[in-house]
């Protein structure tokens, strides 16, 4: 019987966001010493506000968003270069779980897939720049589905 394995990637695949406090990762700890930008308030005015409402269920597209946020928060460069470095920063394996999967997908009873919440561009840099594709079958995101977990219309 061939069984399947889906991951969920930030605070799983990869290091970041997790429920448990001692496990997280934050990627903006230098971002108002690096682009100009408050950690809080990019938090608060685009993850929590444009992001999660639009950009993660592929309503909008996340530069199309970062333009039209980012001068409101300070940044005057290009939105560009401001997600390279988010996406540069909010992306470091947790490689030993990694290794774990690559065991697994030896067997030929076992598939392997990823269902998270990302928008277009991260899912594309986690699958291609990353190499997720090397071990995982395929990858679900909220924007290729149109809704985020947990709703039941995303499984």
């Amino acid at each position: 019987m061939t069984r399947a394995i889906i991951f969920d990637v930030d605070g799983v695949l990869v290091h970041g966001i997790h429920h448990n406090p001692s496990h997280v990762r934050r990627w903006d700890v230098t971002l108002e010493a690096d682009m100009g930008v408050e950690p809080a308030r990019f938090t608060e005015e685009f993850i929590f506000d444009i992001f999660v409402k639009k950009v993660v269920t592929g309503q909008m597209s996340v530069i199309e968003a970062l333009e039209k946020r980012l001068p409101a928060l300070g940044y005057r460069g290009s939105p560009m270069v401001f997600l390279n470095y988010w996406l540069e920063h909010d992306s470091v394996l947790n490689q030993p779980l990694l290794d774990l999967i690559a065991r697994l997908k030896a067997r030929a009873d076992i598939r392997l897939y990823i269902a998270t919440n990302q928008e277009h561009v991260r899912a594309t840099w986690l699958w291609s720049h990353l190499g997720l594709f090397r071990l995982f079958e395929d990858m679900f995101h909220s924007a290729r589905v149109g809704v985020r977990k947990p709703d039941p219309a995303f499984f």
